[in-house]
C-alpha cells in the first residue's frame, strides 16, 4: 500500500489547496453567517472542472480518479465544510450514478451539465421514516404508462433548493419490502408535482441548503430510470460506500483546518507572560490531536486507495467514516476551549468547525450504524 501520490494528483492537489485557501476560504464565514449557498464559488468549481472529477472525459468531466476526489473533500472541508458537503454530494453521488448505472441517453443528457456547474445534482433516499433503515422508503411509483407517478416525501436533502436533478429511490412494488422492489430515478426539478420546502435551519453546514422533497403525483418519465427496475436500493448502497470516503474526508478536513487555526492562535496568545503554547500541558493536547488527525489520514486514504484499486472497501470505509468524523468533533470541541472565551465567539473560525462537524457523525449512516457495517463484517 502506497499513499505516495502521483505527478497529476500532485498537481490536482496544488490547484485545489490554492483554490480552497484563496476562494472559498474568503467567502466561508459570510456563507457561515447569511446561510447563503456559495454559488459563485460552485460556479468557479465548473470552471475549473472540479464539479466533474467523477465524470469521463468524453461526457464532459475531468474523469479523475478517487483518491483525487477524496483530497478535494478533504481540502475544501479545511476552509469551508458547507462547500465540501455541497460538491460531495453533487459530485460523488449524484454524477457518479448516472456515470456509473446510466444509459447512454442519460449520461448524454445529464453529465455535461453537471460537470459544468449548469446544474447541480442532489441525491433523494432519507424519508420522515426511513432514515438510518434506509430500505424502509415509502415513496411510491406507480405505472402511469410512459411513466412513473410518485407520490410521499423526503427528508435532509442536501442541495434540494439549487438542484436540477434529483437520484431520487422510490417503491415500484407496492407489495415488496425492504430493499427489494426499489427503484432509482432521475427526477428533474421541472417536474409537475414534485415541490420543495423552504430550507431547513440547521446547527451548522450554514451554507449547505437542505430541504424536504414532496411528491404529488409526480409524473417522471420511464426513460429516466436509472440502473434497472427494481434494484435501486442496490445503487444506493453501491453510492453510499463511496459516499462514507467522502464524509470521513470532510471530517479530517474539519479537524485540521480547526488545529492548524487553534496552533496559529496559541503562539501568539500570552498569558502570565508567554504564548500559551509554551505550556506543557498545551503541548501534550496539541500533540494528541494532531495524532488522532493522522491516524484518521490513513483510515480515510486506505479506503479510497481500496476503492480505487476495485478491492472490496465496506469495513474500511466505515471503520474512516467513524473514526474521522468522532475525531473531528473531539478536536474541534478542544480547539474551541484552546481558544478559550474567543473560541466561543462567532468571530472565530473554530466554533464553526464545531457546529460543522457534528452532523459527520449523523449523515451517510450514523455512526452506530458504522458499528453495526464493522461487526458484522467482522462477525460474518
Amino acid at each position: 500500500m502506497d499513499f505516495t501520490l502521483n505527478e497529476e494528483q500532485e498537481l490536482f492537489l496544488e490547484m485545489v489547496r490554492k483554490f480552497a485557501r484563496h476562494e472559498v476560504a474568503a467567502v466561508a464565514e459570510q456563507v457561515d453567517r447569511e446561510h447563503r449557498f456559495p454559488q459563485e464559488t460552485i460556479a468557479k468549481m465548473g470552471e475549473l472542472g472540479l464539479l466533474g472529477l467523477s465524470i469521463p472525459e468524453e461526457y464532459g468531466g475531468s474523469g479523475g480518479d478517487y483518491l483525487s476526489y477524496v483530497l478535494m473533500i478533504e481540502e475544501l472541508a479545511k476552509v469551508c465544510a458547507s462547500t465540501a458537503v455541497i460538491v460531495a454530494v453533487h459530485t460523488g453521488l449524484a454524477c457518479t450514478s448516472i456515470a456509473r448505472f446510466g444509459a447512454e441517453a442519460q449520461r448524454e443528457k445529464f453529465l455535461g451539465p453537471l460537470a459544468a456547474g449548469e446544474i447541480i445534482g442532489a441525491y433523494a433516499l432519507t424519508e420522515p421514516n426511513a432514515g438510518s433503515d434506509a430500505a424502509s422508503l415509502t415513496l411510491t411509483a406507480s405505472d402511469a404508462g410512459e411513466h412513473w407517478r410518485l407520490n410521499g416525501s423526503k427528508v435532509f436533502i442536501t442541495n434540494a433548493s439549487e438542484a436540477g436533478i434529483f437520484v431520487t429511490f422510490a417503491r415500484t412494488d407496492p407489495a415488496s419490502r425492504g430493499a427489494e422492489g426499489i427503484t432509482c430515478l432521475i427526477v428533474e426539478r421541472d417536474t409537475p408535482g414534485l415541490t420543495i420546502s423552504k430550507p431547513v435551519e440547521k446547527m451548522g453546514l450554514h451554507g449547505s441548503v437542505t430541504c424536504e422533497l414532496h411528491f404529488d403525483n409526480a409524473l417522471v418519465p420511464k426513460e429516466n430510470v436509472l440502473g434497472e427496475i427494481g434494484h435501486g436500493f442496490k445503487v444506493a448502497m453501491q453510492m453510499l460506500d463511496g459516499g462514507r470516503i467522502a464524509i470521513a474526508a470532510q471530517g479530517l478536513g474539519i479537524a485540521e483546518g480547526a488545529l492548524d487555526y487553534a496552533i496559529r492562535y496559541i503562539r501568539q496568545r500570552e498569558q502570565f507572560g508567554r504564548p500559551i503554547a509554551a505550556n506543557q500541558g498545551i503541548q501534550w493536547l496539541v500533540a494528541d490531536l494532531a495524532t488522532e488527525i493522522d491516524a484518521a489520514r490513513l483510515l480515510v486514504y486506505r479506503a479510497a486507495w481500496l476503492k480505487t484499486a476495485g478491492r472490496p472497501h465496506g469495513k474500511e470505509a466505515a471503520m474512516a467514516k467513524k473514526f474521522a468524523t468522532d475525531t473531528a468533533m473531539q478536536v474541534t470541541s478542544d480547539c474551541v476551549q484552546l481558544l478559550g472565551g474567543y473560541g466561543y465567539t462567532r468571530e472565530y473560525p473554530v466554533e464553526r468547525h464545531m457546529r460543522d462537524a457534528k452532523v459527520t457523525q449523523i449523515y451517510e449512516g450514523t455512526n452506530q450504524i458504522q458499528q453495526m457495517v464493522i461487526a458484522r463484517h467482522l462477525l460474518r
